[in-house]
C-alpha cells in the first residue's frame, strides 16, 4: 500500500514566466487528461531520441480549425516522418495554400440561410462555396496534366500536387512542406473528399482517366515500417488514417515476421470512448491483440478536443526538443514513382 501512495498530486502555480514546456510538464503532476497531455509530450520526446520513424495520422477538420501551420512546423522540423490524412484535410490545405480562407463563424445560425448565401459550415467555421469550387477547378485542371496511362500511389500524386502548389501557391501548407522536405503523405480514402470529387468530375467530362492505386499505398507504407528500426504513432482522431498506419504492422508481419514487432510508441488524441466499439476510440491495449502495437509499447490516450491537446503537446515537444532535433537521425526517402527508403 505504501508504494501506491508515494507521489502526491501537485498544483500548478500561475506565474508570468510560465511557458508552454513548464505548463505541460507541470500538468504531469496533476490528474486526468491534463496529466495525459504531459505523458504524451514525454513519449513524443522519447520517439525523437530513439531510432524511430514517426507516423502522424490526421483525421477530423484540423486544417479548417487553424492547425495548418502547426502541422507545417512538425514537417519542417522533422517531428514527424510520414503522414496519413483524410482527403478533406488535404483539400482544405490546398485551399489555404492558394490564398483562400476559412472564416470564424458560429454554430448558432440558420443553416438554410447559409445555403442560400453559398456558405458552408464546419461547426463554427464558415467557407465560401464559390471559393471551394475554384479550388476544385484548380485540382481538376492540374490532374489533366498528369500521365493518364499508368496508376499513381496517393503518395506520388500528393507529392506532385505539393510540387505544383509550391510553384503557384501563396502560403505554406502541409502538401508544400511535405514536398520540400521529402515527407511522404498518404490518403487511402482520397475518393472520400473534394479532391476525389474533382477527379471524378473530370473523368465524367472526359478530361482525365487518372487511376489511384491505394493497394500500392499499403505495400509502400508497409515497406517504411519494415525498413525502420522502430516506429511510433501520433493519432489525431481515428478513422482511416489511424487504421491505415495500424495495419502496416499487420501486413509487415505477413511479409516478414522478423520485421514486425508492433509500433513501439503511441499517442492518441480522441473524443471517442472505447466502449462503443469504434476504431476512433479503440485503445492501444486493444490494438496489441492484433499485433499493431508492441507488447511493451509506451502509449497514452488523451481524451480531448485536438485543437486543445494537439496544440499543447506539439508546442511543448518542439520547445523542449530543440537540441534533440539537431542530432536526430530521421528516415530519408526518394520520392519517385516508386518510394525508396534511403
Amino acid at each position: 500500500m505504501e508504494t501506491l501512495l508515494d507521489t502526491p498530486v501537485s498544483s500548478i502555480t500561475l506565474d508570468k514566466d510560465l511557458d508552454v514546456v513548464n505548463l505541460v510538464e507541470g500538468m504531469g503532476k496533476t490528474a486526468f487528461q491534463g496529466r495525459n497531455i504531459s505523458i504524451a509530450k514525454e513519449i513524443w520526446c522519447n520517439m525523437l531520441k530513439d531510432d524511430t520513424t514517426i507516423f502522424l495520422g490526421l483525421a477530423g477538420a484540423m486544417i479548417p480549425a487553424g492547425m495548418r501551420n502547426l502541422v507545417v512546423s512538425l514537417i519542417k522540423n522533422r517531428l514527424v516522418d510520414c503522414i496519413v490524412s483524410t482527403g478533406a484535410n488535404l483539400f482544405h490545405d490546398c485551399h489555404e495554400i492558394l490564398g483562400r480562407f476559412h472564416w470564424q463563424g458560429s454554430p448558432h445560425v440558420d443553416d438554410r440561410s447559409l445555403f442560400e448565401e453559398g456558405i458552408d459550415r464546419i461547426y463554427d467555421v464558415f467557407a465560401k462555396e464559390k471559393e471551394f469550387d475554384e479550388t476544385d477547378d484548380f485540382v481538376e485542371k492540374w490532374v489533366c496534366g498528369l500521365e493518364q496511362d499508368r496508376p499513381y500511389t496517393t503518395r506520388e500524386f500528393l507529392y506532385l500536387l505539393g510540387k505544383e502548389l509550391s510553384a503557384v501557391g501563396k502560403e505554406e501548407g502541409v502538401l508544400t512542406s511535405a514536398y520540400e522536405k521529402g515527407v511522404p503523405v498518404y490518403c487511402p480514402a482520397i475518393a472520400d473528399s473534394s479532391i476525389g470529387i474533382s477527379i471524378a468530375l473530370g473523368r465524367r467530362e472526359g478530361t482525365n482517366n487518372l487511376q489511384l492505386d491505394t493497394v500500392a499505398d499499403v505495400l509502400e507504407i508497409t515497406g517504411i515500417v519494415s525498413d525502420s528500426g522502430s516506429t511510433g504513432v501520433v493519432y489525431v482522431g481515428g478513422g482511416v488514417p489511424k487504421n491505415f498506419i495500424q495495419q502496416a504492422q499487420v501486413v509487415a508481419r505477413f511479409l516478414d515476421p522478423s520485421k514486425a514487432n508492433g509500433h513501439k510508441y503511441g499517442i492518441q488524441i480522441s473524443t471517442d470512448a472505447p466502449h462503443w466499439g469504434g476504431l476512433s476510440g479503440c485503445t492501444f491495449r486493444e490494438a496489441k491483440s492484433w499485433g499493431k502495437i508492441a507488447n511493451e509499447a509506451s502509449c497514452v490516450s488523451v481524451y480531448s478536443d485536438a485543437t486543445i491537446a494537439f496544440l499543447l503537446i506539439a508546442s511543448a515537444v518542439f520547445s523542449s526538443a530543440i537540441e534533440t532535433l539537431k542530432k536526430r537521425r530521421f528516415p530519408r526517402f526518394k520520392m519517385g514513382e516508386k518510394l525508396e527508403v534511403l
